[in-house]
């Protein structure tokens, strides 16, 4: 009883500090300062008008108009019934953010190296290495927030695995179960999927040490009770993942109906993302080495020198003024690898590599092969598009692996691997029972690799020219003599950095060696080491994410003003779209303000997507109408922006005298192209075979209109002396929205590739639009039910435990 209150207090003081920490590096959140995340102003604008409707009636939506014509907010923060692993999630993190997440990566890592039976000492130390790598800060910077998420529990999972494997089934399957259910409430699938490969190769590593070992009844047993635990976790979550597995099918990371490119070629890939889509950031082969060194490839493509640039040197002696020559340098592109751009280099640390290293000689078992083996599938497939042969498989065979671009992200498993593997090689340095000889022998052997590639990346210099993909651009801009001046910058700071790793190994490798020589104690060995990798990893990060980041609460609550152009478009009160060209699908400005057929989001909905690929595009000005685009930002010839009226603006809703039939999607989308969308639609009746009426009559009286406006709930009137079928503009969505003919529920379909048609009787009648989405009430049952039984197995958890130490005591 006694050691167990000493490791509660232990754990408690470890908690402070990881608290503290987290705070001092975000200390500006203590000032009531926010950080200004790029991805996140872009969220804002996508979720207003969600959240406008959540304040004013209390109610969730589900659906928003605000973008891309309409969508479900699914994937934007929706609330749903029973999610109880929510509340818990926001109990964990109650620190302001992005404090928040940096505390939940320590605690995160130092979780699983308590399950590892590490001594709290070097758990602490690993969890730093782990925080602050500067990966994990960097996507704090850019808003990221769900893959931060989502990377916070992955550690604590990954520590619920291998205490099962440890045969502490009754607390590994709780903790595996919990984090699992954790990990699936981030809404980061991608980085779970990852994490998933991570743990086929710890599946492996342990099937194979259970051939050798004999104990193959505990691995299966292991196994059975794992998949149990993962899959309670998961349904605790089932309403998350019911809606986003049916919004993916109908966004661009589902399957296309489309067989023929918008210039009519084959399509090469109707399943899942493009491969170009896919591997657009991938990850150079010499690139990798930034792992070790900062900015051995440039940093980002914004590193502020300041003074110390050649550039600089070169500005202020043609005679620029000081402060534009400062202002140039504090953005330069010093990035020069193969991605299109990077916010910052994926640095694990000099020191971090360097005991990587380490672990490879003194770590023995199952445990150093699948770390190994983990970290080594991470960086070849980052390669992406560089190491085709495996990409390519990956994205044909693997399931669901073409549903994920990005694949540099994949690195967050290497993230993971080698800061841990780091440490299980520390724990066997302090080991007694591990001859201080072949300690020292590892020791050599490691630092001649880790200095010996400083070493050699510095001496092999001259084989890199530092150009970069977008250096022609610059050049046009600013000049050769710019441009020179940028390359020699980004050879100085792959230089300097170059020397900075190699001061790193050669420090680390001489506090462990004082140790094993006995002339330093065991704790200021590991304090020594705690602030070298402090310095080397936050000496980093800072020059990426630091206090400049943070502004004003306001700022980013409300990160778009109002401009002249948004009054007057916002003195129209009736329901319509805007549209800005400059803007397309890349923003969510627009959204904030007004109904817009733009927006910003990683999976866009197919139909609109394609729609203006194959349209929009193409300048067919048609389709805007039957979006119902009232309004057009445009520019004059003075450069200042204007809203132009489109008066060829269908509307709400009309009536339409003819439906036009074909077969396939192809067609559907080509008949847009001639199409007359005032009078007439176009159908796929193969996806509707019901469909048995294509002509229709209205006279010059009938009208449909659009009499009270909800995102989920859309209420017309409509007068026709004959049966009509009416076209409306709102996106069709297979699942969740009924129509209601007086009450009366109504099939509708799908026509002009996008929109939703309803055939409406003659006379007088009210129609309406509700979504109902079955998904949600399906899996709120589902999440109760097992959100009930998680609790329970954690009280009897709980019970059980107490019981069993007070028989212990009392033995």
């Amino acid at each position: 009883m006694k050691t167990n209150v000493k490791a509660l207090f232990v754990h408690f003081f470890v908690f402070v500090f990881f608290l503290i920490t987290a705070l001092a590096y975000f200390h500006p959140v203590l000032q009531g300062k926010v950080i200004s995340q790029s991805d996140i102003v872009q969220y804002t604008g996508m979720a207003k008008e969600q959240n406008d409707f959540r304040k004013r009636t209390g109610e969730e939506p589900y659906w928003t108009n605000g973008a891309f014509g309409g969508m479900p907010t699914y994937q934007l923060g929706a609330n749903y019934p029973h999610n109880y692993v929510k509340k818990l999630d926001k109990i964990i993190r109650f620190l302001p953010r992005p404090a928040d997440y940096l505390f939940l990566y320590f605690i995160g890592f130092y979780i699983l190296l308590c399950c590892l039976k590490v001594d709290y000492r070097l758990a602490v130390l690993g969890a730093l290495a782990f925080g602050f790598s500067t990966y994990m800060i960097i996507i704090l910077g850019v808003g990221h927030n769900a893959k931060a998420h989502a990377l916070g529990y992955l550690p604590i999972l990954l520590g619920g695995i291998i205490l099962v494997f440890r045969k502490r089934y009754l607390w590994g399957f709780l903790l595996t179960a919990v984090a699992m259910a954790l990990e699936v409430s981030a809404n980061h699938y991608q980085m779970t999927y990852y994490f998933m490969l991570l743990v086929l190769i710890l599946g492996v590593a342990y099937f194979v040490d259970a051939i050798l070992k004999r104990k193959l009844k505990h691995f299966f047993i292991s196994v059975g009770i794992l998949i149990l635990a993962v899959a309670l976790g998961i349904t605790t979550n089932a309403t998350g993942l019911m809606a986003t597995k049916e919004y993916a099918d109908w966004s661009t990371r589902g399957k296309t109906q489309l067989t023929l490119d918008p210039d009519g070629s084959p399509k090469e890939n109707t399943g899942g993302l493009s491969k170009d889509y896919i591997t657009a950031y991938s990850y150079g082969k010499a690139e990798s080495f930034n792992l070790f060194v900062p900015r051995l490839f440039g940093g980002s493509n914004n590193e502020d020198l300041g003074e110390n640039a050649k550039t600089y040197d070169y500005l202020t002696e043609q005679g620029l003024p000081r402060t534009r020559a400062l202002e140039f340098t504090s953005g330069l592109p010093l990035y020069w690898g193969d991605q299109p751009g990077v916010s910052a280099p994926a640095y694990i640390g000099a020191i971090i590599f360097f005991l990587f290293v380490l672990g490879l000689f003194l770590v023995k078992g199952k445990l150093k092969w699948w770390l190994l083996g983990g970290t080594l599938m991470s960086l070849v497939l980052s390669w992406g598009k560089n190491f085709g042969l495996l990409t390519d498989f990956m994205i044909d065979y693997f399931p669901f692996y073409d549903k994920f671009r990005a694949v540099s992200s994949i690195q967050v498993i290497l993230e993971l691997c080698v800061p841990l593997l780091a440490v299980l090689a520390l724990r066997e340095v302090f080991k007694p029972s591990i001859e201080t000889k072949k300690k020292i022998h590892a020791l050599k052997f490691s630092f001649f690799i880790a200095g010996g590639l400083a070493i050699a990346l510095l001496l092999f210099k001259g084989t890199f020219d530092f150009t970069g993909l977008s250096d022609g651009t610059y050049t046009r801009y600013f000049g050769e003599e710019v441009m020179t001046m940028i390359q020699l910058d980004r050879e100085a700071v792959y230089i300097n950095d170059s020397l900075r790793s190699l001061v790193y190994v050669l420090l680390a490798a001489l506090v462990i060696w004082l140790f094993l020589k006995g002339r330093m104690k065991q704790n200021l060995t590991i304090v020594a080491l705690g602030l070298l990798v402090l310095f080397d990893l936050a000496g980093v990060a800072t020059r990426y994410v630091n206090e400049d980041d943070f502004v004003r609460k306001r700022t980013m609550l409300e990160p778009f003003q109002e401009t002249a152009l948004d009054k007057q478009i916002l003195e129209d009160e009736t329901v319509y779209r805007v549209y800005d060209p400059s803007e397309g699908l890349n923003g969510a400005r627009t959204s904030y303000f007004h109904q817009s057929v733009g927006g910003y989001h990683a999976a866009k909905p197919a139909g609109l997507m394609e729609l203006f690929d194959y349209q929009v595009y193409k300048n067919n000005t048609r389709v805007l109408d039957m979006l119902n685009v009232k309004y057009i930002v445009q520019q004059d010839q003075e450069g200042k922006r204007y809203p132009a009226l489109n008066p060829n603006a269908n509307g709400n809703a009309w009536f339409v005298e003819q439906l036009q039939k074909v077969q396939t999607a192809d067609e559907e989308i080509r008949a847009l192209d001639s199409l007359d969308v005032k009078t007439m639609a176009v159908v796929n009746t193969r996806a509707f075979p019901n469909i048995s009426r294509f002509a229709f009559r209205k006279d010059s009286t009938a009208l449909i209109a659009l009499k009270e406006y909800l995102p989920n709930h859309l209420t017309y009137v409509s007068s026709n002396a004959h049966d009509g079928l009416a076209v409306f503009s709102e996106m069709y969505y297979p699942q969740g929205w009924n129509a209601y003919v007086d009450g009366k529920l109504t099939p509708h379909f799908k026509v002009n590739y996008v929109l939703r048609a309803l055939q409406v009787p003659a006379g007088d009648h009210t129609l309406e639009f509700k979504f109902e989405p079955e998904v949600v009430e399906r899996g709120s049952k589902i999440a109760l039910g097992s959100s009930i039984a998680l609790g329970a197995l954690i009280l009897f958890g709980l019970v059980f435990s107490f019981w069993r130490g007070r028989r212990k005591e009392d033995a």
